[in-house]
């Protein structure tokens, strides 16, 4: 009964040895030089490019600065001071009811620049590229459907690392367009506040 007790402690110990050798620490990503970012966020501006009505007298805008905004890039961090993001995105407001809808969106390409003040926290700017810009209308909310100029605007932004995988973002882009025919300049310039999720 002794050899088997001792025989099953020797093999447990070796075991725990094994997994000792064996164990990988969890990866800290804020160490990796290349991550992929996936960013989602509420913006706010812009002027107002048209107005819905409902049968309770109420009404809202849509504005080219708002209103919802996807992002999908790659994250590289070139030395512990500096790093660079880019990126390609979906920006959208849009109203919706039973008999009409309105939509504002576009497709926003940025190439971002940070200096990282500390562990946690890192302020940058860079360009934006804005394609794919238009306003479309159905229904009883159709006022018919128009194409903007592409728009190149700049971008400044600040980052809260809440952890290496989450971070947090405020930022300002300045956007302006032109519809086509007419040549109506729009402001699209909005603030926004995002989270990033890097993997």
């Amino acid at each position: 009964m002794k050899k088997i007790a001792l025989a099953f402690a020797l093999a447990i110990a070796s075991l725990g040895a094994a997994q000792a050798q064996t164990f990988v620490p969890v990866e800290d990503l804020a160490a990796r030089p290349l991550r992929f970012v996936f960013g989602a966020g509420l913006t706010l501006g812009g002027d107002k490019i048209a107005t819905a009505f409902y049968e309770d007298d109420s009404e809202l805008n849509i504005k080219a600065g708002d209103s919802i905004a996807l992002q999908l890039g790659i994250d590289y961090r070139v030395n512990p001071r500096f790093s660079m993001q880019g990126t390609i995105g979906y920006h959208v407001d849009q109203l919706n009811a039973r008999n009409g809808h309105m939509r504002f969106d576009r497709i926003p390409l940025e190439l971002l620049g940070f200096y990282h003040v500390g562990e946690k926290v890192r302020v940058g700017g860079g360009l934006r590229y804005v394609t794919k810009v238009a306003f479309s209308s159905g229904g009883a909310s159709d006022v018919g459907d128009y194409d903007f100029t592409d728009s190149t605007g700049a971008v400044a932004e600040i980052e809260y690392a809440y952890s290496p995988r989450v971070g947090f973002r405020l930022r300002y882009a300045n956007d302006k367009f032109k519809e086509k025919i007419s040549r109506i300049p729009v402001k699209g310039d909005h603030v926004g506040l995002f989270v990033n999720v890097y993997f």
